[in-house]
């Protein structure tokens, strides 16, 4: 098993990553993963491991190494993070979001929980497994990706694309936002994560007839538009549970002793209720979501313009992804144009899966008293990328956290903070998970 030294390392490889400024503004104006890419190459060639390093574009780094495993007749699995962040206004923290300050217990700064924490947690698995000489159950694709805030089409995506051999005999994945806890009437619960919804982010386009600001129009493409964005924003989309989100449920039933009908929205509401601050996670994936983010038109107060553009966020569930196109042009109305801007996948992996049961061992091996449970992510990660490849992917990072934080506000939020002791706790869980094929 790992020793205190990883457990101790990992703190100390945290801190490090979070004072890399690795901020991605999507436009490719940041400065790049290029220096935290260079310091994850250099711990991994400290412990005799090989990493290889390569850009998709100048700053944009990616790193990358197979680790073989004990028994080669085993699928590969991929152990993947991110090493970029979203922005942080500094001015608005408690601390300088950059410094990997470690306060009360935690360790502050832009990354903490997205997702420089498992970063950190593969970091000193590996080196310490490299050191005592322990290999994996199975070979281990180790990658940290680039972009992955802006899609990853210059991280995991340009890997797959042009780097497909590095994943030869891969069949599975694990990366972020699963193998958290939460408590849920009293009882430790650990979310393991076995989807994602697909995203879709649409460009609308209204056209109409240009003039003079003075003048009567009837063929207005900004008030086409805003007709449009209004009856989108104000979409109330229907209750839909795939199998993820129903197990879930059924669990959470199961320990509060709440009823659970999958045609009640009453009943659903009350159950995402009792998963506390992880219903912000939760909430948003029993039913497709589509919200207004982006407007622009014309160029003067006096000019009517003849175009008007609004930008949409579409996540849709599992296997529905055609309904939620065919309901959003519907609601978008005649006179205004569906564009894709950028799409992806969403995934639902098998729950009843021999990598499932080896993450609940791992995670029960440490916290027996506790409970596992499948969810569904809201959001999306790199694992999308991977599914091209036929790997199918799962969310485990694993953290026990104090039933009282608010672990959903952290993703992206002001003072983002991961407990010390989630960290450890995290190595030991890592590690027991990877002897395991």
């Amino acid at each position: 098993m790992t020793g205190v030294r990883a457990q101790d390392e990992v703190v100390a490889l945290c801190r490090d990553l979070l004072r890399f400024d690795t901020s991605n503004y999507g436009d490719g104006s940041g400065p790049g993963e290029r220096a935290a890419a260079e310091y994850v190459a250099e711990r991994l060639s400290d412990v005799g491991l090989e990493p290889e390093l390569f850009e998709s574009a100048p700053g944009r780094a990616n790193v990358v190494v197979r680790i073989p495993g004990r028994d080669r007749a085993c699928p590969a699995l991929v152990v993947h993070g991110h090493l970029d962040v979203v922005p942080a206004d500094a001015s608005e923290w408690q601390v300088d979001p950059f410094a990997g300050e470690e306060r009360d217990g935690m360790l502050w700064g832009r990354g903490a929980v997205d997702m420089k924490d498992m970063d950190a947690m593969m970091l000193a698995v590996f080196r310490d497994r490299a050191r005592t000489q322990r290999p994996p159950a199975r070979d281990v694709v180790l990658a940290f990706f680039a972009d992955e805030e802006a899609g990853g089409e210059a991280g995991a995506g340009w890997v797959v694309r042009h780097r497909p051999e590095l994943f030869e005999g891969a069949t599975e994945a694990i990366s972020e936002v699963g193998g958290f806890s939460v408590d849920v009437a009293g009882q430790r619960a650990y979310l393991v994560q076995v989807a994602e919804k697909g995203l879709a982010w649409l460009r609308l386009v209204a056209q109409g007839k240009a003039g003079h600001g003075s003048f009567v129009n009837t063929d207005n493409a900004v008030t086409r538009l805003a007709e449009a964005v209004a009856r989108v924003g104000a979409h109330s989309w229907p209750l839909t549970l795939t199998d993820s989100t129903t197990a879930l449920l059924r669990g959470v039933a199961e320990l509060t002793g709440l009823r659970f009908d999958p045609e009640d929205p009453g009943t659903v509401d009350a159950l995402l209720e009792a998963l506390g601050p992880a219903s912000k996670f939760v909430g948003s994936t029993v039913r497709h979501s589509s919200n207004p983010t982006q407007l622009a038109a014309g160029y003067k107060a006096n000019v009517i313009p003849s175009r008007a553009e609004a930008v949409v966020d579409l996540r849709f569930l599992p296997g529905l992804e055609t309904e939620a196109d065919e309901v959003l042009a519907k609601l978008a109305g005649p006179g205004v144009d569906v564009e894709d801007l950028y799409r992806n996948q969403a995934l639902e992996a098998p729950i009843e899966a021999p990598l499932v049961a080896a993450m609940t061992s791992a995670l029960l091996g440490e916290d027996p008293e506790a409970v596992v449970l499948p969810y569904m992510l809201s959001g999306g990660t790199d694992n999308k990328h991977l599914a091209q490849l036929g790997i199918t992917g799962y969310g485990f990072a694993p953290l026990r956290l104090p039933a009282s934080m608010d672990f959903a506000a952290m993703f992206h939020g002001v003072d983002e903070r991961v407990p010390v002791d989630a960290l450890r706790f995290g190595v030991r869980v890592l590690d027991r998970f990877l002897d395991v094929c």
